[in-house]
């Protein structure tokens, strides 16, 4: 029976996400009821029929489809990448969802027969994820960021990552480009077994999206146009004012230890005051749970932050790591977003300088709102 229901969902789709159901906790029974049809009957019609619709588009028309992975900055790099090949054609592109498994799909079903580019953003948490993202689209260029230790409460290590995420560039022909970051090792030795063509970037975003426009023909000018007027992801390092004149840096989208760690030096050369920083959970980590937290906490210990709030459970590793030999930073620990609220607001004056990041089940978005 597990076979028949794994082949209709979806035959590429890994085990995790065909019987989990979320959703199920709604306790009415037209909550349950909706949720049933639309996992068991809407979605799987939508996959095949999304599959079946860019098979035909491939073969008729000049479509170009790219694949977007990686630990960081996938939804900018999507975004910046659709704003400059927007000025050289219809283009299409996943906006930043929490479930790629839906969004894909849906996003391909948007593309008029006239679409020239479809950019596809290839999130995975699961062993075999990128499997069914594969089996629904066939890229012509596939775009990896980097490779950093996330989600590896499933992928297990920084190892499982680089194998789920590099089939998107393995698999590629070899009259396909593989885009990818130099200044990361992994990806550098990934290379040999890659047949399709390599061209490579420096870490930035922009220098990724950068590389795909030029690739696709995109003048200098159109791609520095492009870079400036992308649809800029929400609660991805946006710079807000508090009514009090503070400066708040707003990346609560998301976190995993590296990106939290390059966005605390990004932070650095930012601030100009006073700086605080509420800093939630990352999840999904497994066993580099402890481990991912205190190398955080390693660096903002050497920050020189006037406050530090951790948020959460795992966040007592971040701010122990702070306490080490660190008399200069005031530290809270609590365990959810609405304790934050009361300690930071008092803090904050038109000196003050405050980050906010964590994973996006903390909801540090919400912390935000409240401030603003």
């Amino acid at each position: 029976m597990n076979a028949i229901i794994k082949w209709w969902v979806t035959p590429k789709l890994p085990p995790e996400d065909i019987f989990d159901f979320p959703l199920l906790q709604d306790k009415s029974i037209f909550g349950k009821g909706l949720h049933l049809i639309s996992h068991w009957l809407i979605h799987p019609f939508k996959r095949r029929l999304a599959r079946w619709y860019l098979k035909l588009l491939q073969s008729y028309t000049k479509i170009t489809v790219i694949g977007v992975t990686g630990s960081a900055g996938k939804s900018t790099t999507v975004q910046m990448t659709a704003s400059i090949l927007r000025q050289k054609g219809k283009t299409v592109a996943t906006p930043p969802s929490i479930d790629p498994i839906f969004n894909v799909p849906n996003t391909i079903l948007k593309c008029p027969p006239w679409t020239k580019y479809l950019i596809l953003e290839m999130s995975v948490e699961y062993p075999g994820e990128m499997d069914f993202y594969l089996w629904l689209a066939k890229p012509d260029i596939g775009v990896i960021t980097n490779i950093f230790p996330t989600h590896t409460e499933f992928l297990k290590n920084e190892e499982g990552v680089l194998k789920e995420k590099s089939k998107l560039v393995i698999d590629l022909d070899k009259s396909s480009f593989a885009v990818l970051n130099k200044d990361d090792k992994r990806l550098r030795n990934l290379a040999k077994k890659i047949r399709a063509g390599i061209i490579w970037f420096k870490t930035e975003n922009a220098a990724a999206a950068s590389s795909v426009g030029k690739l696709l023909g995109a003048s200098q000018d159109g791609i520095v146009y492009g870079l400036k007027n992308y649809n800029r992801p929400k609660h991805r390092l946006e710079i807000k004012k508090h009514k009090s004149g503070a400066v708040i840096l707003d990346d609560s989208y998301n976190s995993n230890p590296q990106a939290a760690i390059l966005t605390v030096n990004y932070f650095n050369k930012l601030a100009k005051g006073e700086k605080i920083a509420v800093l939630g959970d990352m999840l999904e980590l497994g066993d580099y749970e402890e481990e991912g937290h205190r190398k955080l906490g390693e660096v903002v210990a050497k920050s020189n932050f006037a406050v530090v709030i951790g948020v959460g459970e795992a966040s007592k590793y971040l701010i122990d790591e702070i306490n080490k030999d660190n008399e200069a930073t005031r530290t809270y620990l609590v365990s959810a977003k609405d304790e934050v609220f009361p300690i930071l607001e008092p803090l904050l004056s038109k000196k003050t300088y405050v980050l906010i990041k964590g994973s996006r089940s903390i909801g540090l978005d919400k912390l935000v709102s409240r401030l603003l």
